[in-house]
């Protein structure tokens, strides 16, 4: 398959996984889902430059800001197959409070970038923009990058991997526990 075929394969799959979650049809969308899942979204920290590795991109990373499983910190969200499965079925749940009424929700999936291709997998880099809105409360923008690795499911594709790096160092959005 030449990469034009597999960018314009990779960026439907970003499409419709997007409009699956606009729409709240998530158990279509827990289809996407590899079951071997890591799905994480480390904390962001504010570093101070570190002036020994100036000339170096180092220096400025994002990298240093973030804070998950591997670092110190203490990530946002760190779930597997099993826990999105819950976190999907509750959203059907009377009882589901925290989403009565549900939130409205756009993304805007954009810069998909594919790294690198083997036969088994895809490393995928994408920047989101999601729009977020609940009557009762005012509008929110989540931004952020996901880095994806896909592997193939038939003449598409599972999400085996994804850690989303938010823009956001303090929380102040409503929520992180929508799926992004």
């Amino acid at each position: 398959m030449s990469s034009l075929e597999l960018q314009h394969r990779v960026e439907q799959f970003y499409y419709r996984e997007a409009r699956l979650l606009d729409n709240r049809e998530y158990q279509q969308w827990f289809a996407l889902i590899h079951p071997e899942i890591s799905y994480s979204m480390p904390g962001r920290s504010n570093p101070m430059v570190d002036n020994r590795e100036r000339g170096q991109e180092s220096m400025i990373s994002v990298e240093r800001e973030l804070e998950g499983v591997e670092s110190d910190g203490l990530p946002y969200r760190d779930e597997n197959y099993a826990v999105l499965w819950v976190r999907v079925d509750r959203s059907y749940k009377m009882n589901s409070w925290a989403e009565n009424p549900p939130a409205r929700t756009r993304r805007i999936i954009g810069n998909v970038e594919i790294l690198d291709a083997s036969d088994e997998s895809l490393s995928v880099l994408s920047n989101f923009h999601l729009f977020y809105a609940r009557p009762g409360l005012k509008d929110f923008f989540y931004a952020g990058q996901r880095r994806d690795t896909l592997v193939a499911n038939g003449d598409s594709f599972q999400i085996k991997r994804r850690e989303i790096v938010m823009d956001i160092s303090t929380v102040n959005v409503p929520t992180l526990g929508i799926f992004l």
